[in-house]
């Protein structure tokens, strides 16, 4: 059985190989891009919050009791997002139109940043227990693929050779697994274990602030029907894995 290191560093490995997938937004025309990326932005949205409400905040709650505390820390997760939103002018747009987008380096710094929080907020998922740390990193995975299919779009669009987009794209995903190590050393020294409840701030606020208004703008029926479906199925997804974790 893998250690808990182990688990940080195997998802901090996994989640900069997503990394690589924004490459396949040089071999679609914007059309087909949108078709594919909406879909998964919903999805996402349901991954997000089926790992914050049937993973994270179950697993807070276990550990810290039925007390405010947990409750505390979602709110500071769910604040500090909103933080980095406002102050970093940071949005995970997933559209294909990008000039009102032209700071590409403030992007990549916040996504970054991003990065390193979801790295944290895993890794602390894991240390208190793997099949949590589990759900939180699939849910974390279903929302990064959009995420850089949007981000490497983005850098393309401002001007970026490919080559040097995805180099740069993977160096900020290894801000994840920065995140997971100073998250797994820092427990050599004290209890880590309001991350999670924090982690699921995370969660909630970019899928319900974040992603959702992103699907929910689009006005025919058959893409309405489409993306709550998409939707659902990440919930579902989230829900079966706790299920079959039990």
């Amino acid at each position: 059985m893998l250690s808990n290191f182990q688990w940080i560093l195997a998802s901090g490995i996994l989640m900069s190989a997503i990394a690589m997938v924004g490459s396949v937004t040089l071999f679609l025309p914007p059309a087909r891009l949108r078709q594919v990326l909406l879909p998964l932005v919903a999805l996402s949205a349901g991954t997000l919050l089926g790992g914050a409400l049937f993973h994270l905040l179950p697993a807070s709650i276990e550990h810290f009791g039925n007390g405010l505390r947990p409750f505390l820390w979602v709110v500071a997760g769910f604040a500090l997002f909103f933080a980095l939103e406002q102050f970093l002018n940071w949005h995970h747009c997933h559209e294909t139109e990008y000039a009102h987008r032209p700071l590409t380096y403030l992007v990549m710094f916040a996504d970054t940043v991003h990065n390193f929080v979801d790295g944290l907020a895993v890794a602390g998922a894991f240390l208190i227990d793997v099949r949590t740390g589990i759900g939180a990193c699939l849910a974390a995975a279903a929302h990064e693929i959009p995420q850089e299919l949007g981000d490497f779009a983005v850098l393309i669009h401002g001007g970026w050779r490919p080559a040097s987009a995805l180099l740069v794209n993977g160096i900020s995903a290894l801000a994840f697994l920065a995140g997971g190590m100073v998250a797994w050393g820092s427990s050599r020294y004290f209890d880590v274990s309001f991350l999670v409840p924090f982690a699921a701030g995370n969660f909630i606020y970019i899928a319900a602030a974040d992603l959702i208004p992103e699907v929910k703008s689009q006005t025919t029926l058959a893409h309405s029907v489409l993306h709550f479906a998409s939707f659902l199925t990440g919930l579902a997804l989230l829900f079966a894995m706790r299920v079959y974790l039990e």
